[in-house]
């Protein structure tokens, strides 16, 4: 076989990856800072090769130089095509008499000629021989899958029948080359460096890898402080690529006083300016569920929105509010304003489905009402089915289930492992700030697998994603790079700027009214800290804050149902601390944003000892459900297994005393209505609510919680012992001061 019939066919299963290597050491350097000696700006090669340089995908010679006219040699060929197709370095012994090992050459030549690339010549490879200009074409075609053109070529040095006309023809055809004039291709020169760099980045472009740039956002939770500087971000990013992604992973309802204002109108003005592609839905999308209006303020903002919004695993239909909203279907023309199993958009000539899932745990941690949540694994394999069917097999999963949240429950890692077919994972539900994004190649059996991509901002606006993945011919993902863009450090969008304004206004009016209270000491809401497995937390301790809230549900109920005897908050529900001095009503909102209403129960003591082992099932660890208490008090023994640790529950008289409460009396207790509905796994409660042994009094918390603050002569500096663990050593109530 002659010396250029020595590059074989390229077999058609192996997908390529847009990378090229350097033909020497790469050192880590921007594109700005690259200026070989011999490449001015005004070289038409200058952009291809300093972009390429600064990426470290190629480099120099020791001299400064990258020597644009020196030939391109057969090793350095054979390193770049096997840097292309990424392959899995063979450990076979060298089959050429001319080829060392430990050579920077030998792996890759090894590599080529075990897949069947190359084959030599008399057991010799000639490393150090030029690369044909033919050879570079052959070479080309077959990597990155040129189609074969039937055409009649111009160049009278390119004979018929030769082994390298068919490719000559294909980069021909494609507008990928032009030959060295009008009439001649040069097939037995060797090609140069610069020749070589630039032909290969112009084929890329054309017909390498698929790319496809995701920007994201979760769990905004309507913090609209820095919105401007998150659109500014945005656009920044498109215009580097107008054909990007932007996806939305739910929860950006409720948290700040935009949200009791505005109901999500506010963050709505926005994500339509910055022109969101989809949105799915967090659990706090569905938090006013339990008010008089239902989910009305979330169909405003469904019919409000200029973009879809994706669900698989939510039924709207036993909720009027929802009809017409709702398509159990995958759209290719989703309308604005629509919900859609998922979605099919076209992206640079491919097609790119969307769906989105929702965490089961919303029935516990939300107000859904009649709106139903369907398994969610089985939900994502009907998706990934459906788009499959439809011919796309680039699929992303827009979820609200949490990164590594209870796998019994529902999570992203989970959900990678066990559902094959889904390439990009965009996550919210758990805060989770994936610096850069987290790949999983294994089932859940660890098998090897198709890579599924992670990726999550954190929460509160704080981050704007931007995710850039390749994709092969068959769809499966080559490569992927993810940042996370600090959104504080990005200068405000002037129009944006202009469009808060009034938003911002109205908010700061309400935040800075005081209500006529002044604190001496500052009503502090601990949690523990990273790490930390015991210690005092709103969420597994008696707090100041707690007891006070309790008391103004207390007083509150009472004027409306006198036999109300005892109030309950869940601590997950307490948000943030009041610091000393004057209290506005910003800061009393912020500690109970999420916007409850005032809730009555009938119960009886056997069911409120229930409730209240859920509430220490955590204990020392915190529990989002754990009882803050008003008219009574608790006794466990921290010592006992969990479901046995009450001890005993007190109802207090009007003359201070304390009663036992009896199993099988029936007591009305305050809540607020989440708690009341089961919220945080209130099973007992639950039932309760089922049985409509519940009323809603329609009464905002933080209101309640204001009013009462203003009615207190003087706000309580010490804890009284409302929940006290009797075990030795490990009384609550000993804890007065902290």
């Amino acid at each position: 076989m002659g010396t250029q019939k020595r590059w074989r066919r390229v077999i058609a299963t192996v997908t390529i990856v847009a990378a090229l290597l350097g033909f020497g050491v790469a050192t880590s350097v921007s594109a700005d800072e690259i200026k070989f000696k011999d490449v001015p700006e005004t070289h038409m090669y200058y952009k291809t090769i300093n972009d390429l340089a600064g990426k470290n995908v190629i480099s120099g010679y020791p001299d400064g130089t990258f020597k644009l006219d020196k030939g391109l040699q057969r090793a350095e060929s054979a390193k770049i095509l096997t840097t292309i197709l990424k392959l899995d370095v063979s450990s076979e012994k060298t089959p050429f008499t001319d080829v060392a090992d430990g050579q920077w050459y030998t792996d890759s030549v090894k590599t080529l000629f075990k897949a069947g690339y190359i084959q030599g010549y008399d057991r010799k490879f000639e490393p150090d021989r030029e690369t044909t200009r033919a050879e570079y074409a052959q070479m080309l075609v077959n990597a990155y899958d040129i189609p074969a053109a039937d055409i009649q070529l111009p160049f009278t040095d390119v004979v018929k029948g030769e082994w390298y006309e068919p490719a000559v023809k294909a980069l021909y055809a494609s507008g990928l080359i032009t030959g060295i004039d009008e009439d001649s291709f040069a097939p037995n020169q060797s090609i140069k460096r610069g020749d070589a760099v630039w032909l290969l980045a112009k084929t890329d472009a054309k017909f390498g890898p698929y790319k496809l740039t995701i920007l994201h956002t979760n769990d905004t939770h309507a913090n609209l402080d820095n919105i401007a500087k998150r659109v500014t971000g945005v656009k920044a990013e498109k215009a580097k690529n107008p054909n990007a992604l932007l996806l939305d992973a739910g929860d950006v309802f409720q948290g700040t006083l935009y949200f009791n204002e505005f109901h999500g109108q506010a963050d709505l003005k926005f994500m339509n300016l910055m022109g969101y592609d989809a949105m799915t839905f967090g659990n706090h999308e569905f938090d006013l569920g339990a008010t008089p209006e239902g989910h009305q303020a979330l169909v405003d903002f469904i019919k409000g929105a200029q973009f879809p919004f994706v669900s698989s695993n939510i039924d709207f239909s036993g909720d009027e509010k929802f009809t017409g909203l709702f398509s159990d279907l995958i759209s290719s023309e989703p309308e604005k304003g629509k919900i859609y199993n998922g979605i099919i958009k076209e992206i640079n000539g491919e097609k790119v489905g969307i769906f989105g899932l929702t965490t089961a745990e919303t029935v516990d941690i939300s107000s859904p009402g009649a709106v139903k949540f369907e398994e969610y694994l089985a939900e994502a394999e009907r998706a990934v089915k459906a788009f499959e069917g439809r011919g796309v097999n680039k699929i992303i999963a827009l979820t609200h289930i949490g990164y590594d949240d209870n796998a019994n429950v529902d999570n992203d890692l989970t959900l990678a492992t066990k559902v094959d077919g889904i390439d990009v994972i965009v996550g919210g539900h758990s805060h989770t700030t994936l610096s850069t994004p987290v790949v999983v190649d294994k089932d859940e059996n660890g098998a090897k697998k198709d890579p599924t991509v992670i990726v999550q901002t954190g929460a509160n606006n704080t981050n704007l994603g931007v995710l850039d993945v390749k994709f092969s011919k068959n769809g499966v993902i080559k490569e992927s790079e993810g940042k996370l863009i600090p959104v504080a450090n990005l200068k405000p969008d002037k129009e944006a700027e202009e469009l808060l304004k009034p938003y911002a206004s109205k908010i700061k009016e309400v935040s800075e009214k005081e209500i006529g209270v002044t604190l001496e000491k500052a009503l502090e809401n601990p949690r523990l800290g990273e790490g930390q497995s015991s210690g005092i937390s709103v969420r597994n301790h008696e707090t100041i804050l707690g007891n006070i809230i309790t008391d103004g549900m207390l007083a509150k109920a009472k004027e409306y149902n006198p036999n109300t005897v005892m109030a309950l908050q869940n601590g997950g529900g307490i948000r943030a601390a009041i610091e000393a001095g004057p209290v506005t009503n910003g800061e009393v909102i912020k500690v109970l944003p999420f916007g409850n209403t005032l809730a009555v129960m009938d119960l009886t003591g056997a069911d409120l000892k229930a409730a209240f082992e859920v509430s220490l099932r955590s204990y020392p660890g915190e529990n989002g459900g754990f009882l803050h208490v008003a008219g009574g008090k608790v006794e466990f023994d921290s010592t006992k297994p969990v479901g046995q640790r009450v001890v005993n529950v007190y109802i207090k008289n009007a003359e201070g005393a304390y009663t036992p409460v009896v199993d099988n009396q029936t007591y009305t207790i305050a809540t607020n209505a989440f708690t009341a509905q089961g919220g945080d796994g209130f099973d007992v409660f639950a039932k309760i609510y089922k049985a409509g042994k519940v009323t809603d009094l329609g009464l905002s918390d933080w209101e309640n919680f204001r009013d009462h603050l203003v009615s207190l002569d003087k706000i309580p500096t010490e804890l009284e012992g409302r929940i006290v663990d009797v075990a030795e050593g490990n009384n609550f109530y000993r804890c007065r001061n902290w």
